[in-house]
């Protein structure tokens, strides 16, 4: 009788796996549903593990700097809350990595003022050790909650820390625009550097007769500060926001923020030496073909530091309103911070700089995917993981995980064929997201564009388009893609560097596209974590 029951029951069981349909089995579902490449609605997880965020909230203004001490970097930012309290917000909290990829918080370091006191908001600033008197220093913006005509919007002041633990605020520091002939409200932003006069030199970002300048003060202690005139004019009504300045082998640099509503990207000057650097912009003269551009609009308020080895750079790459990729542009302003991005700074022999890819990024990409062909249309070919795309054809692959790396190269025909690759797109999408390689300049150089496709994409959205580059040679472009989640850094040829924010990416087919003429794709690889 037990057998025969057993036999039954066993019986019953066969025939439910045979009888039901897939709908009904979550296992079988999920085969199958990796098995399928229709569009799938995903959402951001809360943690970010490659670009960080914090559990609550969000990264604004990132301050990094080497420290000599515990031989890692530290990363201060400005935490924004949504909501953020009135009047009061914007606290430095920070952060410690050793390689740029992975991250330890380090929680709340200096508070906000109360709202009478002058630091009732916080601004940016940076951090340095002086070994001196072996203390940090953070200088920020202090920012008077509703001033009046008599008080400053905006002063320089300081903290300092004997452990990067517990810090304390000076309240006899207060280093004001209106002492020296500049603004009482628009004066911020500071960025301290040792010269190779044995000074130490600070940067504010103000204005003077109306006009933006960067202000310079020198001293030989970080406590006493004097004055030392205009640093740099800012030319055609701009505000550079967030300098930073750094000498980098033969050449000295600064980095800065263009806060203009139009542009609003991270760019850079250069000159062999500090004096040079200061005149670099006066007539203004980009130092090479990207515009002195380094990255796209969603990478701002970009801030360099190095271990003596290697030299990276942080900013923040912004969320969007609703979570609509296309919702950004000057007239359609991302939200203010988001997520950390780091990226390399890498040097050429012309003293040109661009952005690559972080090793310790990199790396964390460990597992490898397996690379599937889900659907294609004419023109599009597959030989031994080797694609061809000729004309107006793309190729779909399955779908990604929520942290990717793909890196693949492409070959094309002639200066002027136009390729491209596309995220969320399932074989049912109405709309998709894709960084367009565009040809410019009479083909003579490239462009990376972003665009919404399908029945239902709005094209081209000119917000964030990327700089111009020089084509390639050989025509050769090596294609490096990380995303974590919604938040997606692009990298060709160790030369350009294109950060975006994309919803959906995560657990969506994505393709390779050709627009025109023929695109040859070698190398494809997609690996997560």
């Amino acid at each position: 009788m037990k057998t025969m029951i057993c036999s039954l029951a066993l019986t019953v069981l066969l025939t439910s796996f045979v009888g039901c349909s897939d709908d009904n089995d979550p296992i079988l579902t999920q085969k199958d549903w990796d098995g399928t490449a229709t569009y799938f609605k995903s959402t951001d997880a809360k943690k970010f593990d490659t670009y960080y965020k914090p559990s609550v909230g969000y990264v604004g203004d990132p301050m990094p700097f080497y420290d000599p001490v515990a031989k890692d970097f530290k990363i201060m930012y400005l935490q924004e809350f949504r909501p953020n309290q009135a009047g009061t917000y914007h606290p430095i909290w920070a952060l410690s990595t050793k390689d740029a990829g992975s991250y330890t918080a380090l929680g709340e370091l200096i508070s906000c003022g109360g709202l009478s006191e002058q630091d009732a908001a916080i601004g940016t600033g940076c951090t340095i050790y002086n070994p001196a008197d072996k203390l940090y220093y953070t200088f920020y913006t202090g920012n008077k909650y509703r001033p009046t005509s008599s008080e400053n919007g905006q002063v320089v002041m300081v903290a300092t820390s004997s452990d990067f633990v517990t810090w304390t605020k000076n309240r006899n520091f207060y280093l004001k625009g209106d002492t020296d002939g500049y603004s009482k409200n628009d004066f911020r932003d500071p960025f301290v550097f040792e010269g190779e006069d044995g000074k130490f030199h600070m940067l504010v970002s103000t204005t003077k007769d109306g006009k933006g300048v960067l202000a310079e003060y020198t001293s030989t202690d970080m406590k006493e500060w004097n004055h030392a005139g205009v640093f740099m004019p800012m030319h055609w009504d701009r505000f550079y926001e967030c300098p930073d300045v750094f000498k980098m082998g033969d050449w000295w640099y600064l980095i800065y923020s263009d806060m203009s509503k139009w542009y609003r990207k991270v760019q850079y000057l250069k000159g062999r030496t500090l004096e040079e650097l200061k005149k670099s912009s006066d007539p203004l003269t980009f130092p090479d073909n990207k515009e002195g551009v380094l990255d796209s609009r969603a990478f701002y308020a970009g801030k360099t530091a190095s271990d003596g080895t290697n030299r990276y750079i942080w900013g923040w790459c912004p969320t969007r309103p609703g979570n609509d990729n296309t919702d950004v542009g000057a007239d359609n302003e991302p939200e203010w911070a988001g997520n950390l991005v780091a990226h390399k700074i890498v040097q050429h022999q012309d003293g040109t700089i661009s952005l690559g890819l972080v090793e310790g990024i990199s790396k964390k990409y460990n597992t490898e995917s397996a690379v599937k062909v889900m659907e294609k249309n004419e023109g599009a070919s597959v030989n031994n993981g080797n694609y061809s795309l000729t004309g107006d054809s793309y190729i779909l692959f399955n779908r990604l995980n929520v942290h990717n790396k793909i890196s693949f190269t492409v070959k094309t025909a002639s200066n002027a064929d136009k390729f491209g690759f596309s995220f969320v797109r399932g074989t049912d999408s109405e709309k998709y997201y894709t960084i367009v390689v565009n040809p410019e300049d009479n083909n003579n150089k490239r462009k990376i564009n972003f665009e919404e496709e399908g029945e239902k994409g709005k094209g081209f959205i000119a917000g964030i388009d990327g700089y111009l580059f020089d084509t390639p040679a050989d025509n050769s472009y090596n294609v490096t893609v990380c995303t974590d989640n919604s938040v997606c850094v692009v990298y060709i040829n160790d030369n350009v560097a294109y950060t975006n924010r994309s919803y959906g990416v995560q657990k969506n087919p994505w393709s390779i596209n050709s627009y025109s003429g023929t695109v040859e794709v070698s190398n494809l690889k997609v690996s997560y974590y």
